[in-house]
C-alpha cells in the first residue's frame, strides 16, 4: 500500500528511540519511500487499514466450537447441562 501526502493527511509528530528511527531509515531506503511513507504503511497494517494484509483479530473464532450452543438458546444449554453442577456447588 503506498499512500502519498496530500491536504487530507493531518501531520503529527512523534519521539523514537534512537534505534527505531534508524530502522526506520534503512527500511526507507531499502523500500525507495519516505520515512513517514514507511510509518503511513506500517500503522495502516498493524491497526487493520491495508488491504494487502488484513487485522488479525485475536478473538474471531473463539467460539466457533460447533458443540457450543447458539446465544438463543444459551439459557436453555446453561439449565440443560450446568443445572447438575450448579446444584452440587451450592451443597
Amino acid at each position: 500500500m503506498i499512500v502519498c501526502y496530500d491536504a487530507s493527511m493531518k501531520r503529527t509528530t512523534i519521539t523514537l528511540p534512537e534505534e527505531l528511527a534508524e530502522l526506520i531509515a534503512r527500511e526507507a531506503q531499502r523500500r525507495r519511500t519516505s520515512v513517514s511513507g514507511v510509518i503511513r504503511t506500517l500503522l495502516a497494517e498493524a491497526l487493520g487499514g491495508s488491504n494487502e494484509k488484513p487485522r488479525v483479530i485475536p478473538f474471531a473464532g473463539l467460539f466457533s466450537d460447533p458443540k457450543m450452543p447458539v446465544a438463543s438458546r444459551l439459557e436453555e444449554a446453561l439449565a440443560d447441562g450446568w443445572a447438575d453442577d450448579i446444584d452440587r456447588d451450592r451443597r
